[in-house]
């Protein structure tokens, strides 16, 4: 049984972490500014890590600004590796999203320096991509509020936020991990799916019709349509696609 503390622990990622973590017998610190924890300020690190043999951070930006993200991965990052070192911490683990090595704008770039500053801590660093949550598509018919949404038809390899954080926490706590010099580990879905298409199967519940569009304008567009966002040969491809989530989320909800 190990103590691991979590950052963003009360996010959309992070709940499920902390769920695994506590299902796995676990001893869980969950850090968040909800939890008096701030990984910015520092404020009640000290005391959360106390103990702590391992950080899982999924903390994230709440906005698609690069260079607030940006901002906030580059403190957070200095912040946690200052605080662990001092407490003892001997690993952080992190989830990044396949393709941001790839990124030139936008969210994913700014996770490509939450990468890069991470890794050159002085703590050891394990990065899991993973593809972009089912979840996710629901945040993109909600930013829209409205009964049209506009979706890009770009390909994706969507992931459920379980999935993700199962083989997150198989990660952290690998005895050996991975080999050096080994590629940096993917999780994805069964398929690769249009997210106009996903938005489409969650519209139709919501009464939303969603019209799909070519996503020109959008950050590394070109890129996506190109599948540099889908996982590579060496990705696991777990958990239930799209429309087999979405329907265990209706059956949940009856």
């Amino acid at each position: 049984m190990s103590k691991i503390a979590v950052a963003g622990a009360t996010g959309r990622l992070g709940r499920h972490v902390v769920d695994v973590l506590t299902e796995r017998g676990h001893v869980v610190v969950r850090m968040s500014r909800a939890t008096g924890v701030d990984i910015i300020t520092g404020e009640g690190l000290a005391e959360a890590l106390t103990g702590a043999e391992i950080v899982i951070d999924v903390a994230s930006w709440h906005s698609s600004d690069e260079e607030a993200a940006t901002a906030f991965f580059r403190t957070s990052a200095r912040t946690l590796h200052a605080a662990g070192q001092e407490a003892g911490v001997t690993l952080i683990a992190m989830a990044s999203i396949i393709g941001a090595d790839k990124a030139t704008a936008g969210f994913l770039a700014a996770k490509k320096v939450h990468e890069e500053v991470l890794l050159a801590g002085p703590l050891p660093v394990r990065i899991l991509r993973a593809a972009q949550f089912h979840e996710f598509v629901g945040s993109l018919l909600d930013w829209q509020q409205g009964q049209v949404a506009y979706l890009p038809a770009l390909p994706s390899q969507l992931v459920a936020c379980r999935t993700v954080a199962e083989a997150l926490v198989d990660l952290a706590l690998d005895p050996v991990g991975p080999a050096h010099g080994a590629p940096v580990p993917e999780i994805a879905g069964p398929r690769t799916e249009l997210l106009s298409e996903a938005g489409r199967l969650l519209g139709a519940r919501r009464g939303v019709e969603v019209v799909a569009v070519d996503g020109s304008g959008m950050p590394d567009a070109a890129l996506a349509a190109d599948g540099a966002f889908l996982p590579g040969p060496h990705a696991t491809l777990a958990g239930p696609g799209f429309r087999e989530w979405l329907d265990g989320q209706d059956s949940e909800a009856r």
